[in-house]
């Protein structure tokens, strides 16, 4: 990683070094974001929940081809995997509070450090409002919102001690625009990009990032699970779905050095469905 020295000088009162709050003669470190396009993530640590499978899956093996230090999180068995790509591989269920900190615990004794966390394990329930039982509207919200929040909340205080991190939540487009038919999916990826958008704001001055990704029609199991895939997916001006692999590329960067002045936004994989 290329990095920026500035050194001020006494009397120095350029703009620049003043809105980074340094006094006469201090030296700081900036990060450029530029790496070798081969290790974007060299020596990284890695956490990637619900990673045995599709975009998990496709994060993972794109990380660790990136130099990473993975470690796959998820309530299936992600061991052949993390074998395949040299990690490691754990049992979480997210919305578990206990189960969160005993992994933290276990990558920053192994470590030292958590510096990335993927938020990625998530299910789908397709139900209009009036259908949705209360039991199957709480079962989504834990996983997908109640999962993301222990996970950010886990991580930060590690994050903050390093003053150095990144958290990436994958969210979706049902949490940009309307999600008819899936009320408890929808309501769960509008949570998951208000929350993104508070600790962003809250970890910045801690030089932790949050951001989320927002996936249209994605090529995985959950895109079966969509009534009428064919109909979104010919509603999408790109007129495909995209592959998880697309969605990790994306990952990578917001992972990576490369996405250092982005925090507390929304990043579209979607295909122009938003544009519409």
């Amino acid at each position: 990683m290329n990095q920026i020295f500035a050194h001020t000088t006494p009397g120095d009162d350029s703009l620049s070094l003043r809105l980074l709050g340094l006094s006469d003669g201090e030296i700081i470190r900036i990060n450029r974001g530029e790496t070798d396009m081969g290790e974007r993530l060299k020596d990284k640590v890695c956490l990637i929940t619900g990673g045995a499978r599709g975009q998990g899956a496709a994060e993972a093996r794109l990380f660790a081809d990136h130099g990473a230090l993975v470690w796959i999180a998820d309530v299936l068995d992600g061991q052949s995997l993390a074998e395949e790509i040299g990690g490691e591989s754990r049992s979480l269920d997210v919305t578990q509070e206990d189960q969160w900190q005993t992994l933290i615990d276990e990558i920053v004794s192994a470590h030292g450090r958590v510096d990335v966390l993927i938020n990625n394990a998530a299910i789908f329930r397709a139900n209009r409002l009036i259908d949705t039982p209360l039991e199957e509207f709480q079962q989504v919200l834990d996983v997908n919102a109640t999962g993301v929040f222990l996970g950010m909340r886990a991580v930060a205080p590690e994050m903050k001690k390093a003053r150095a991190g990144s958290i990436v939540n994958i969210s979706s487009y049902a949490g940009m625009a309307a999600a008819a038919g899936a009320v408890a999916y929808g309501a769960s990826q509008w949570a998951v990009r208000g929350m993104t958008k508070t600790a962003a704001v809250e970890l910045a001055r801690s030089g932790v990032r949050v951001n989320s990704i927002h996936p249209g029609a994605i090529d995985t199991e959950m895109l079966t699970q969509v009534g009428q895939p064919e109909k979104l997916v010919r509603g999408t001006p790109i007129n495909r779905v995209a592959s998880a692999e697309e969605v990790a590329n994306m990952a990578l960067f917001l992972a990576s050095d490369e996405s250092s002045y982005s925090t507390g936004a929304e990043f579209l994989i979607d295909g122009g469905l938003m544009a519409m």
